[in-house]
């Protein structure tokens, strides 16, 4: 069992206080949900605490149980305050990504912390691009940076496709914040792993050109 520091549980803790607040009293939930009509209508309070509200109990332990497996991962190299300016940022880049996507739908809603955990599996992943990942029905270990863009590429693919309901435009955004910020405190991952940090921008640098030349929708 991970030994996770008390900022990891506090992150935690506020999304299993807030997600079963909005399980109870539908009211907050349609409050604090993200809406694209709503933000733009000046709710942009709903940026960030829709991404602490979930769909289901389902929805949020598997948020949580990926929060608690890499959290660590980012906190024992960069500290617990970089943890939380990563964490809070990458939920912003996943709200920020779906509501340029969806800027002309005023209907479209969104909650979870899938964009904010993305990010931090992100950056874990490009802080620690050898690591070994599982999944399920694959019975080998796969190295984190083969994961990690195999993950956005499909991302990708869920957005140009729209599959099922989810944000897949949030998680991409997340990973783009998570990339981003851990950048921004540790250059040095340019000089000793430009390889990976390189190979993990390629799904980062598809989505833009996917974009600018009108292929994604």
């Amino acid at each position: 069992m991970l030994n996770l520091s008390l900022v990891a549980i506090i992150v935690i803790a506020a999304n299993v206080i807030v997600s079963f607040k909005g399980f109870s009293d539908r009211l907050f939930f349609e409050q604090f949900k993200f809406n694209v009509g709503s933000i733009k209508r000046g709710e942009q309070i709903r940026m960030f605490s829709s991404g602490f509200l979930h769909a289901d109990t389902t929805h949020l332990l598997f948020n949580m149980f990926t929060l608690y497996f890499f959290a660590n991962s980012v906190i024992l190299p960069l500290g617990n305050f970089n943890f939380i300016v990563i964490y809070v940022a990458s939920l912003l880049f996943g709200n920020l990504l779906s509501l340029y996507f969806h800027k002309d739908e005023n209907w479209y809603s969104a909650i979870g912390a899938s964009g904010a955990v993305t990010g931090v599996l992100y950056s874990a992943i490009l802080l620690d691009p050898n690591m070994s990942l599982y999944m399920f029905f694959v019975p080998i270990p796969i190295p984190g940076y083969v994961f990690g863009i195999g993950y956005l590429l499909y991302s990708i693919y869920g957005m140009k496709k729209r599959i099922g309901n989810i944000g897949h435009d949030a998680h991409f955004g997340g990973a783009i914040g998570g990339y981003i910020i851990t950048l921004l405190m540790q250059p040095s991952l340019l000089q000793t792993d430009l390889l990976y940090v390189g190979l993990l921008a390629i799904p980062i640098l598809l989505l833009f050109v996917l974009y600018k030349t009108g292929k994604l929708n």
